[in-house]
């Protein structure tokens, strides 16, 4: 059946009542038409995550990235090793009783700043390794090798430049806001953990040598930890501003899952690099699991001592009743 249109009047389109065409991205809603935002807001995502000139062209430098010396680099983590430790120091002179320091509303804005921090870096990541995939399809097809291979063993001669290095830099930018937790720590517990001030210092340094040496790996290992410090410190604002916590230890469950997936991708790696003509950064890689190690012995360590009373003193919960449980474990 053939449906015929009135004519248009030349004086309509004249006041601007232009004929109404229907795409892809428009639908009728209540006789209305609306067009559809999903489009516009992903091009808008995709170009401020990944497509930004900034983004695209950025290049790890010494003269040109801020923080990215070896000087810097010791001298920074010297400061906040010997500022924690002075810190916890000038609190038992000033302060001889041993109760927590009330710090406000302070540890809820930290946990609020890493949740959307960490967020968007996995996001911004991924997105950015999406299309890195896409624009480098020739070079792994001359290569042969998968997607998942690339994102776990860099080619031999990359470059710290480009997409995923620059969110590699944020994260790395990132660990120094992480790293203020441990002073609020101090505040509340009246504790200094060397296994705190050990998992920081690790985790800036290790950051370093990934954009210092464009080693592989780095990739999962953001995806894998932006996205459990975005639940972890969601949890924790949760928290922070007076709801009520799990019934289950949720940071140290994220913490073990974090570090069970570490482990994976580095045997993941180090297969890749015998069997597949070698990875880039491997010196730096080697370094970082022999700290990745000596991470994992603290944490299991310092959760035994932790678990230990707790189990030894605790009550049986009444049947049927699950009680809320306090994470203590810091991340």
């Amino acid at each position: 059946m053939r449906i015929s249109h009135p004519p248009l009047n030349p004086r309509d389109l004249i006041a601007g009542d232009a004929p109404i065409s229907l795409t892809a991205n428009s639908a009728i809603s209540g006789g209305t038409f609306r067009q559809e935002p999903a489009p516009a807001m992903a091009s808008f995502i995709s170009y401020h995550l990944s497509e930004h000139p900034s983004i695209v062209g950025f290049r790890w430098s010494h003269t040109q990235s801020w923080g990215s010396t070896w000087s810097f680099l010791f001298s920074s983590i010297a400061l906040y090793l010997s500022t924690a430790v002075v810190f916890h120091c000038l609190l038992r002179l000033l302060l001889r009783h041993r109760r927590p320091v009330a710090v406000g509303p302070l540890p809820a804005f930290h946990s609020l700043a890493m949740a959307l921090v960490s967020a968007t870096i996995f996001t911004g990541i991924l997105v950015s390794a999406a299309a890195e995939l896409r624009d480098t399809r020739w070079l792994r097809r001359r290569l042969r090798t998968t997607p998942f291979q690339w994102l776990l063993c860099f080619p031999i001669g990359t470059r710290p430049s480009g997409r995923v290095f620059f969110w590699s830099y944020v994260y790395y930018l990132s660990r120094f806001l992480h790293a203020l937790r441990s002073f609020l720590a101090i505040l509340r517990r009246r504790k200094l953990s060397f296994f705190k001030l050990f998992n920081h210092s690790t985790l800036i340094f290790s950051s370093f040598l990934w954009l210092e040496f464009s080693q592989s790996f780095q990739i999962l290992a953001i995806l894998l930890t932006s996205l459990v410090y975005a639940v972890v410190y969601s949890y924790r604002f949760w928290t922070a501003v007076g709801l009520p916590a799990a019934c289950f230890p949720v940071v140290v469950n994220c913490h073990i899952l974090l570090l069970t997936g570490n482990l994976l991708c580095h045997v993941g790696v180090l297969s890749l690099h015998y069997f597949k003509g070698g990875c880039n950064g491997i010196g730096a890689w080697l370094l970082n699991s022999v700290l990745n190690g000596a991470l994992l012995f603290l944490f299991v360590n310092f959760y035994v001592k932790m678990r230990r009373p707790a189990l030894s003193t605790a009550a049986p919960p009444p049947a049927g009743k699950l009680e809320p449980v306090k994470d203590t474990t810091d991340m």
